[in-house]
């Protein structure tokens, strides 16, 4: 079945209720209010079927101080009805729908003329006159027009047939796979069933069980069961995408889900207070806007309050720009959605436009050039957010925020920029993830310098340790792509991994002859001081060299081998610590504390400790209790 949603547009008092009650044989007015005025306050609903198709029409009120009731049924309409009284011709509500219906982007309108029986042929055709030329500059330029009677039902079932047809030209199949999305008209509770919402299934489905987010302004986001499905009044199983639907919820209070309340597929969608638009401001609008701006933002049902600013200079009225939008309370939005931007007071209608970054963040300079350039371009948008996660990358799910879409879309599109050369797919072992090649060849830069920089400062080292070259390298949020990485960098000749170092390719480790003979007095003077050596201080100090040549050459020393660290920082000669092990064997012992090992060789607590935990780390010794055992060599 094909499914499409029709809103109707027009000023107050040209007929709209009536003319839907014709239609479809509903009164949409709901409320006794409305019914004892003669007034509609709030939207109102109702349905037709033809055939194979379902039509659902949302009645909007036509005066202008419901006009923020009125933004919460038409966002998401396809198809528009406006509504124009033969008698009075076009006056200002119907010029403030007409601009609001395109900037939502609906695509189609068809116009009835109402009221046919108070106005005579000269008058219907002034009219008539009227609305070609208001629509003449709009999408909506030739428009079908279908002069009507509500009351004596002249020109109905013609009206009614148009629109039959246009909605089955207008339909398109939203795929199934979309997430759901639904924006909450209606909330309210029956007795007996509890928590009851309505509103427009925008995309994705619904089954009776299923659970779903709840995401409102300002509060944290809420789970609830379908317990039972309501489309038109008749109890169904499923809804579709295009569908008005009354949900029975369970697992929720009536607080949690006014109007403005979007339910949502869980884990895809998070709500934002920050976004960039396309912007278009009225020609009609009182002055430009140079500067942060108070608004009101009506974005399907959700209605908020906050600031817009241009990000590009000055907005002229009848120009569009690209703007940012700070919002008191979070909205959940996606790129693509259309918004209305009113001014608070007094109360006006500024422009309208088209979310592309639902989850902007504030740039300058370059940055913000950049950002401005790519997101209009779904491809370029794309690349953007790739690169702005760094050398961590994106994955499809970070996508689904920003996008309302299935992730094998997401994955499909970003395969096309892999394919064309524009971004770089990996697989860490956590899934899949995309690369700006940018960011790539940054990271292969930066890491030729942190490797040289460590190089030069110690020149006699084995290498790099490879956890210090990852720490220095890679966001710690992006550690987990360091064996990517560190492939990537061996395979550019960037580096070889050796255990647990890197080095340049080639790299070898020689001494000045200053150096070696530094090092040959140096190995010799502890090796003759056996287990008490002095410090390379103390060296330093005795033949007057700078310490840091004296510390390099002892970590040499140590890389080859020839000296050792004990616990404490003690430096001795393996020659002495193998002395050791051979004068403990000597002695005979079968096992042995910490006071017979000092008596016998003499040792301080402080070398004694240090000199006996060593043993253990290198297997020479082990301990059992209060005791230590030699190991065999």
């Amino acid at each position: 079945m094909q499914r499409v949603i029709l809103g109707t547009a027009g000023h107050i008092d040209h007929g709209k209720t009536t003319l839907l009650k014709a239609l479809t044989g509903t009164d949409c007015d709901r409320w006794a209010e409305e019914k004892a005025r003669g007034i509609t306050i709030d939207i109102g609903f109702a349905h037709l079927e033809a055939d194979d198709l379902q039509v659902g029409f949302i009645d909007v009120p036509g005066h202008e101080r419901f006009l923020h009731n009125a933004l919460a049924g038409l966002g998401g309409i396809r198809l528009a009805l406006l509504v124009v009284a033969a008698d009075e011709g076009v006056k200002p509500q119907t010029r403030e729908h007409v601009a609001i219906c395109s900037l939502l982007g609906i695509p189609r309108a068809i116009v009835a003329l109402t009221k046919t029986d108070l106005a005579d042929a000269d008058l219907t055709e002034l009219a008539r006159m009227e609305v070609e030329e208001l629509l003449e500059t709009t999408p909506f330029a030739g428009a079908a027009i279908y002069p009507v009677s509500s009351t004596k039902g002249d020109g109905i079932d013609t009206l009614r047939d148009a629109l039959i047809q246009a909605a089955r030209e207008t339909s398109t199949e939203t795929p199934a796979s979309l997430p759901l999305r639904l924006p909450v008209d209606r909330a309210f509770h029956l007795k007996g069933l509890g928590v009851v919402i309505t509103g427009t299934l925008i995309t994705g489905t619904l089954k009776v069980g299923d659970s779903v987010e709840v995401l409102a302004a300002g509060t944290e986001a809420d789970t609830a069961r379908i317990r039972s499905i309501q489309v038109h009044g008749e109890a169904r199983p499923t809804a579709q995408a295009g569908e008005r639907t009354a949900l029975q919820l369970t697992g929720v209070d009536l607080n949690d889900v006014g109007r403005g309340t979007q339910l949502v597929q869980q884990g895809v969608l998070r709500p934002s207070k920050t976004l960039c638009a396309r912007f278009t401001l009225l020609a009609d609008a009182p002055e430009p806007i140079d500067r942060f701006v108070p608004i009101r933002l009506h974005l399907y049902s959700t209605e908020t309050v906050g600031t817009l600013r241009p990000l590009d200079g000055v907005l002229e009225p009848g120009e569009s720009g690209l703007v940012e939008i700070r919002l008191a309370e979070p909205v959940v939005a996606i790129r693509g959605d259309r918004f209305i931007i009113r001014r608070p007071s007094p109360a006006f209608t500024l422009g309208g436009g088209e979310v592309l970054d639902p989850h902007w963040r504030r740039r300058r300079g370059k940055l913000l050039e950049t950002a401005l350039v790519a997101l209009p371009d779904d491809d370029r948008a794309l690349r953007l957010w790739v690169g702005e996660t760094s050398e961590r990358g994106l994955a499809t799910a970070d996508l689904t925020h920003r996008l309302g879409t299935s992730r094998s879309e997401i994955e499909s599109r970003l395969n096309g920029q892999v394919e064309a050369g524009k971004l770089i797919r990996v697989d860490p072992g956590r899934g899949t993830r995309y690369l700006s090649p940018g960011v790539v060849q940054r990271v292969m830069t930066k890491g030729k310098r942190v490797l040289g920089d460590y190089l030069a400062q110690d020149r006699l080292s084995r290498g790099m340790p490879k956890a210090q070259f990852v720490g220095s390298l890679l966001h710690p949020k992006a550690r987990d792509m360091a064996d990517t990485y560190l492939k990537w960098l061996v395979a550019e000749s960037v580096l070889v991994v050796t255990g647990d170092v890197v080095n340049p390719p080639g790299r070898t480790v020689e001494l000045t002859h200053e150096e070696s003979t530094l090092a040959r007095d140096l190995l010799a003077a502890v090796e003759s001081e056996g287990l008490t050596p002095p410090s390379p201080a103390e060296f330093a100090a005795r033949l007057d060299t700078k310490p840091q040549i004296v510390e390099g050459v002892v970590r040499y020393l140590l890389d080859q081998g020839k000296l050792v660290t004990i616990p404490g920082g003690l430096i001795l000669s393996s020659v002495a610590i193998d002395n050791l092990r051979s004068d403990i064997a000597d002695a005979g012992w079968e096992a042995f504390g910490i006071g017979e090992f000092k008596n016998r060789f003499g040792f301080s607590r402080k070398w004694a400790i240090p000199l006996l935990e060593h043993l253990d780390s290198i297997g020479a010794t082990r301990r059992v209790g209060d005791k230590r055992q030699l190991v065999g060599r």
